[in-house]
């Protein structure tokens, strides 16, 4: 069984499976996601927004270069 961690990483890189990369804003980055600062990405207990994940993020984090760089950085910030 895939752990947490895992398990939201998969989401948040299949949320942007379909986004254009580099991302180089805040901004861009929110509305590369289906449903913008309300995708929600859950696994049991844990839920966690685009829009709320996007906080744990600062301007030096940009650009992201693919799917998996944003989530490995979210994921990692999130402490998951």
């Amino acid at each position: 069984m895939a752990t947490v961690k895992e398990q939201i990483h998969a989401q948040i890189s299949g949320a942007l499976s379909n986004a254009t990369f580099p991302i180089n804003t805040p901004d861009a980055l929110l509305a590369a996601f289906p449903a913008g600062a309300d995708t929600t990405c859950q696994v049991g207990d844990l839920k966690m927004t685009a829009g709320e994940a996007g906080k744990l993020l600062t301007e030096t984090d940009f650009p992201f270069i693919s799917a998996d760089h944003v989530a490995d950085v979210i994921v990692d910030r999130a402490g998951l």
